[in-house]
């Protein structure tokens, strides 16, 4: 019997985008169907578990390694195979789906574009529809673009960087595509359109259907997407391990699970990256919830120490031992244009942050403009190939230095950079935009979360700053009254800094603070 006849009802909301119909078929949309119908009652279940293991965290429990799987970390065994254009990851640009975007990270001179749809993306309707639209669009080669403003002519040039996707994480809907009148899930959307439309494409041009998956917390998380691309490679008639997946590590539950997860998509995995924001978000949500695990300002927590250090140590050993690439962390960093002291001290600090990542043993980095590509790839010059999957950190962490919290200062202007970048970033999430360029980083879902996240600990537990002060509801609500005052002419800055506040002085910590925000975009 036809399957698509046995398909539940799937229905897409209308798009006007230019492309919207060769990308919203029914053949795409049936394979969304598909992944709703067999897996979202167990996604739900995933992330209920989530939420019963935080009321554990809550009552003072800690993670740990988990012993009824104990003889997954201590056999030997090994990944699938890695493809021949996946060999060579030193240096990776991330950024959102629009094509000026796509154009300039796949000519920058990075080996790898992760197109996200993921914590770069506000996942407006149009902005979603155009930004698969724009990927089927490069593997056709048609993609171009011309800015209306300036009439320059964008185009892919030669040996462009290979292409891999970041579809969103498995806790978010997308409302505009509904199964029986249900919303399907934002990760199943993504992924499903992009790997119907694009993996025979990709195939045939000597690369494949290249994912990164965001958010996971355990090993049975990974499975999940484990039999996802099962189904997918059985719709596609791809042999199993056709598609290709790096898992982020941006989740402190998973930290402690990475050889698990390895194993779980050992078929289709071939990385860990140290997703080093969103990690820190992780840490304060999920153990933070305590007066004795405070934290210091965010930029008190660098990579080479603490908690930070550990798990990125311990992933590249993880790595390693089963033959997969471990990739460093983003740096956040732009050019700062105007000021050349301060451009210098900017990319100093990426240069350092790159020459420890490849020392540690990382196969490769994050950046996310393409100023920064050169610094990167000058560092990772320093592996004598085009990996280090050979190389073995001579400590491995274990589990206290790994939940050792980081020392350092709780200021006033840590709180009020953590109102000022929180705030616009929501403002710009809201008005349609993903990836922000604020006081010369550049900022995404993952940097408000942990603004957010930081000033609801703070003010839950009245901090002791240290000037002696404690961070109480009174001294919230001036700073907070007098950075919002200074942001009036931003856009959408009403409805954007009284949802963040809201989430900052709610007795309960909001899961993401993209899920209420969802909820108000058009």
């Amino acid at each position: 019997m036809n399957s698509v006849i046995d398909r539940p009802r799937i229905v897409a909301e209308p798009s006007r985008v230019p492309g919207a119909g060769a990308v919203l078929t029914p053949d795409a949309l049936d394979l969304v169907a598909e992944l709703h119908e067999r897996f979202d009652g167990r996604r739900r279940e995933l992330l209920d578990k989530r939420l019963e293991r935080q009321e554990r965290f809550d009552a003072g429990e800690l993670p740990d390694f988990r012993d009824d799987t104990r003889d997954i970390r201590e056999a030997e065994w090994t990944v699938g195979s890695i493809p021949a254009d996946l060999q060579d990851r030193r240096v990776e640009i991330t950024g959102p789906t629009n094509a000026k975007m796509v154009i300039n990270a796949l000519n920058s001179g990075a080996r790898v574009f992760m197109a996200d749809f993921e914590d770069a993306t506000s996942p407006t309707w149009d902005e979603l529809v155009t930004g698969q639209a724009n990927l089927k669009a490069y593997w056709l080669g048609r993609l171009g673009f011309t800015d209306p403003d300036s009439g320059k002519a964008y185009e892919v040039g030669e040996n462009p960087a290979v292409l891999m996707v970041r579809p969103r994480g498995l806790h978010l809907p997308e409302d505009h595509v509904t199964v029986d009148y249900e919303p399907v899930a934002g990760a199943f959307f993504d992924f499903a359109l992009y790997v119907w439309h694009n993996a025979r494409a990709a195939l045939t041009q000597g690369s494949g259907p290249y994912f990164y998956i965001p958010k996971l917390e355990s090993a049975e998380e990974a499975a999940l997407w484990s039999d996802i691309f099962a189904l997918a490679e059985n719709r596609l008639r791809l042999e199993r391990g056709t598609i290709k997946a790096t898992i982020l590590i941006e989740t402190i539950p998973a930290a402690f699970e990475m050889d698990e997860i390895l194993y779980a998509l050992r078929e289709n995995i071939v990385g860990l990256n140290c997703g080093r924001w969103d990690y820190i978000f992780s840490t304060i949500k999920r153990l933070g919830r305590h007066a004795g695990r405070l934290t210091p300002d965010r930029s008190a927590m660098t990579m080479d120490k603490a908690f930070l250090a550990a798990y990125s140590l311990r992933l590249i050993d993880t790595c390693h031992r089963r033959g997969a690439f471990a990739m460093g962390g983003m740096s956040a960093f732009i050019p700062v244009k105007g000021d050349e002291n301060a451009n210098r001290a900017a990319m100093d600090k990426v240069r350092a942050d790159k020459l420890r990542e490849v020392t540690n043993g990382h196969d490769g980095t994050w950046v996310a403009h393409p100023g920064l590509v050169p610094i990167a790839l000058e560092a990772f010059e320093a592996m004598p190939g085009p990996n280090q999957l050979s190389k073995r950190p001579e400590h491995v962490p274990g589990r206290e230095e790994m939940l050792e919290l980081h020392k350092g200062p709780r200021t006033e202007h840590g709180a009020r950079e953590n109102i000022r970048v929180g705030v616009q970033y929501l403002a710009a999430w809201l008005g349609g935009k993903g990836a922000v360029p604020l006081y010369n980083l550049m900022e995404d879902a993952a940097t408000a979360e942990i603004s957010r996240a930081q000033l609801w600990q703070w003010l839950h537990f009245e901090a002791p700053l240290d000037d002696g002060r404690k961070f109480t509801r009174e001294l919230f609500d001036a700073l907070y009254d007098e950075e919002i005052g200074l942001l009036q002419e931003v856009p959408d800055i009403a409805d954007a800094s009284e949802l963040f506040r809201e989430m900052v002085v709610s007795d309960d910590f909001t899961e993401f603070l993209t899920l209420p925000a969802y909820e108000r975009l058009d």
